[in-house]
């Protein structure tokens, strides 16, 4: 992956880029950002700058090394990341060239894609991901060794969060004495997990989200038609992946009209209407269900505004705004904040693996006695 196939985030690229022509390059960086941001595209295009042999302002893509590094390939770069307990081959070395197999097809095929994609992918799906305690001693192992083509060793850790406190513990050494010429590029959605001790061994990359407009603009480049970019940027807040996700789906979901009946049904304290929604949540996929909470936490984000006066910082645009106008009249902050925390919880719950009809009518109940009350 080049710089120039990752859309926006000029600011950070060009940091990265004079870092390596100016000779100032960490050895330890912490590509950190929320979910949904695209610091491992940008720690791989890193990687592939790093190799090429005819750098410029953006990697050459041509030379022997950058035709590696595209298909994910090159000797001297290095992956560790998370795998559930799915080993049915006995053969220790064939699993795991079969596993980073999968793993560049991965890659090339879904660049954007998080943690539930790739446990999808491999089959892991219902099984805990995690960076196991043995992955230490080969992250030593590895660096050991002289780099086979290039000037440097790259070792590019994805979800660094998920390692085994064992495997944590174990790369603090090497990460604060590395090999020479070697680069930990540590890939983190939840930075606030690590432990301090790595925190403090590298330079953190602050990978922001993408605004709505570079959201649009990809849409657009993926020939989404012009009328549903503009919502679907609004939904996505910055997520590229899941953007992408809502232009494949083949549903008509309004999530205006689903969010603005429930509402209203909590309101009139119908419950067969309640249980009605609860059995339609139920029967979404989980992309739906989350999209579905995350939606509503946006609703309340918007309606906070409105109670606020910030009106011009409101996303929300036609019947949506409308809603948001006519739902802040029977609102206050008090149920606002409270109604948010039951959704954040409820979010919680169903990342848990709770059950989406049981999460959703409880939700749904509660909501309706805090507005009743």
């Amino acid at each position: 992956m080049k710089f120039q196939g990752i859309p926006g985030l000029s600011t950070v690229k060009s940091l990265l880029i004079e870092s390596v022509k100016n000779g100032h390059a960490a050895h330890a960086q912490l590509f950190a950002g929320a979910a949904g941001a695209l610091n491992l595209p940008l720690a791989l295009a890193y990687a592939t700058y790093l190799h090429c042999e005819q750098k410029g302002e953006d990697a050459c893509g041509e030379c022997a090394a950058c035709r590696k590094s595209l298909k994910f390939i090159h000797p001297d770069t290095h992956f560790v990341f998370p795998l559930s307990n799915v080993k049915a081959d006995k053969d220790e070395e064939r699993f795991k060239s079969d596993i980073l197999k999968q793993w560049r097809e991965f890659l090339l095929t879904q660049p954007y894609a998080n943690l539930d994609a790739w446990t999808e992918f491999y089959g892991g799906e219902n099984k805990q991901a995690s960076i196991s305690r043995e992955e230490s001693r080969e992250i030593i192992k590895t660096l050991s060794l002289k780099p086979f083509e290039s000037n440097v060793k790259v070792m590019i850790i994805w979800q660094p969060e998920k390692m085994h406190p064992s495997a944590a513990n174990g790369i603090l050494k090497i990460l604060e004495e590395p090999a020479p010429h070697t680069y930990f590029l540590l890939v983190s959605n939840a930075a606030d997990q690590l432990l301090p001790t790595i925190i403090s061994r590298t330079q953190i990359i602050s990978v922001p989200l993408l605004s709505d407009e570079e959201i649009e603009s990809q849409l657009t480049a993926q020939n989404v038609e012009v009328k549903k970019t503009s919502a679907i940027a609004r939904q996505a807040e910055g997520n590229l992946n899941l953007a992408l996700a809502l232009c494949e789906d083949d549903e008509e979901d309004d999530q205006a009209q689903r969010f603005a009946e429930w509402m209203r049904a909590c309101f009139k304290k119908n419950f067969a209407q309640l249980v009605s929604f609860a059995d339609d949540f139920h029967g979404l996929d989980k992309l739906h269900q989350r999209n579905m909470l995350q939606y509503s936490l946006n609703m309340m984000r918007e309606v906070l505004l409105q109670l606020g006066g910030a009106t011009t910082i409101q996303r929300s645009r036609g019947e949506e705004l409308k809603f948001v106008q006519d739902f802040s009249k029977v609102m206050n902050l008090t149920r606002v904040d409270y109604a948010a925390r039951l959704i954040s919880e409820a979010s919680y719950h169903l990342e848990r693996n709770g059950s989406p009809k049981m999460i959703f009518m409880d939700l749904s109940l509660k909501i309706s006695k805090a507005f009743n009350s």
